[in-house]
């Protein structure tokens, strides 16, 4: 469950007392001696069936994940899931025979968030919002917590006292981590941790790590390799060593003498040195992956092939929807940004105009501003796109705050004025009532099921409607032996008439500009 606290409110931990060790033996065992092996394994078996905060409301549940035809073969989803932490076994021993028996086991966390006078709720799908981010990143959420108050406590984000409560949460449930609902100041961090004596982390750490686990091509690593050095900068700490200041020139006995010696670099300085350092490669490894993107990016333009963007929050469904519409057999999987590199797959319409579908990276409220500009050259293919599938989860809590979030998102690589298809994704799961709800945030918008197949011939339809008509009308017989420019013209153009005649074949079509040219010999 989730506690909310004001500035004055004790939080109430009452329910969260673990386990009752004497629950696992019944009257008839009380008095006969316990085998270790059993009871090791029977208070796992409990624990294991423990999770105080509950399911993450951002995570759809298992039962209606569901990977059919359309999704393909999925081995990279099988790749990424053949090494698993085991949850269950703890590793603090209360017995010397436990050793054996000991587990990696999963992370524990305890989540905190402020949030100020009347947007409760707000504060409330954020913090599920940040469960289902740490469940993605391979931790168990033990608790969470509120804090009603104005403005975070520029000392240690919620207080002292309430810093204090904390600590005694943390003890009580056997968390190893905090994780604040905000990107906390580097002397806010410092401040928590020596409060509650545990690592305290905040929401952007928690992205970036999922960033970093997900990311498969160069171009993704080297991403999120950058934003994770821009984050890192600011936040070194030093201590003992790290403090310690290198003699400079050369010293001792064959020393170089005057003005060789003084008290040269901190350790601290010259790591922050190879950080930028690094992060200077990191940008010019970017910029040279930029030719090749840009040269196939070119390649479509030049054939006047139109692009559709799928865009939305992420775990709202894209990829199943881009496989559902291509079969193109992208990673699908139930966690927040499961893909992250840009997939572009051929699609063809009704009358056979051929026009591209891209995936892109999902969005996320509060999205890391570093994550926004290493991410750039893939958001581009938002911003360079002929029309956006916009994909909103139907199921989520918050809705509007999806559409609100990705709208900012696309606003900034400046695609606002590009046609935009609202597609509420995952209607399946969603009732009549809930259904009108959405429609008033989106009248236009297309209901749809990647799992069921629901609204997906419609969506087809529509893209078809929105993309944008070749530029150039033409009249023309084409000779019987330039079969390939007919061909090209139903490729790439929308013909409005055609005839066999004695001469060759009459077309009267919109093309695009280039295939105007080679027929404008032709023209009648």
């Amino acid at each position: 469950m989730t506690h909310t606290t004001g500035t004055s409110d004790t939080s109430d931990t009452s329910d969260i007392s673990g386990t009752d060790e004497g629950a696992l033996l019944d009257s008839d065992t009380e008095r006969l001696p316990i085998d270790p092996v059993d009871r090791v394994l029977a208070r796992a078996e409990t624990r294991s069936g423990i999770h105080v905060f509950g399911a993450a409301q951002a995570l759809q549940d298992a039962s209606t994940v569901a990977y059919g035809d359309t999704d393909g073969d999925q081995w990279d989803r099988e790749e990424r899931a053949a090494l698993r932490r085991v949850p269950g076994l703890s590793t603090e021993l209360e017995d010397v025979t436990e050793v054996e028996y000991r587990q990696l086991r999963l992370e524990n966390v305890v989540l905190v968030g402020v949030y100020p006078q009347g947007s409760q709720d707000d504060g409330e799908n954020s913090l599920r919002e940040l469960a289902a981010l740490a469940e993605t990143a391979g931790a168990v959420v033990r608790d969470g917590v509120l804090q009603r108050r104005p403005h975070p406590d520029p000392a240690t984000y919620v207080g002292r006292g309430k810093a204090a409560e904390l600590r005694d949460l943390v003890a009580a449930v056997g968390a190893d981590t905090v994780i604040a609902d905000t990107e906390l100041a580097p002397s806010q961090r410092r401040a928590l941790e020596d409060v509650v004596k545990v690592k305290v982390i905040d929401r952007t750490t928690v992205i970036l790590d999922i960033f970093s686990q997900h990311a498969k091509s160069r171009e993704g690593k080297a991403q999120v390799e950058l934003a994770q050095l821009e984050y890192l900068l600011p936040r070194l700490r030093g201590w003992g060593d790290s403090m310690s200041r290198q003699a400079g020139g050369q010293v001792g006995a064959g020393g170089a003498g005057m003005g060789s010696r003084g008290p040269g670099e901190t350790k601290i300085e010259l790591d922050r040195r190879r950080i930028r350092t690094k992060m200077a490669q990191l940008r010019r490894q970017l910029r040279d992956f930029a030719p090749a993107r840009e040269a196939k990016r070119a390649e479509r333009k030049r054939n006047t092939i139109p692009a559709v963007a799928i865009a939305g929050y992420t775990n709202a469904g894209k990829s199943s929807l881009l496989n559902r519409l291509t079969r193109a057999g992208v990673l699908v999987e139930n966690a927040l940004f499961a893909t992250l590199d840009t997939s572009v797959r051929r699609s063809e319409t009704a009358d056979g105009r051929v026009y591209t579908l891209t995936d892109t990276v999902g969005f996320v409220r509060n999205l890391p501003h570093q994550l926004v500009e290493a991410f750039r050259s893939t958001l581009e293919e938002v911003g360079d796109a002929d029309v956006i599938v916009h994909v909103v989860d139907a199921s989520h809590p918050d809705p509007a705050a999806q559409l609100a979030t990705v709208r900012d998102v696309i606003g900034d690589v400046g695609a606002r004025d590009l046609p935009e298809i609202v597609v509420f994704n995952k209607a399946d799961l969603v009732d009549d009532d809930t259904r009108l709800v959405l429609r008033g945030l989106a009248p236009q918008a297309l209901f749809v099921s990647s799992r069921t197949g629901e609204g997906i011939d419609e969506l087809r339809e529509t893209i078809e409607r929105t993309l944008p008509l070749p530029a150039v009308e033409v009249r023309a017989v084409v000779p019987y032996d330039r079969g390939d420019l007919v061909s090209a013209v139903h490729e790439n153009g929308i013909i409005l008439a055609q005839e066999h005649g004695p001469d060759g074949t009459f077309l009267h079509a919109h093309v695009p500009a280039i295939l105007g040219g080679r027929l404008a010999a032709y023209a009648v």
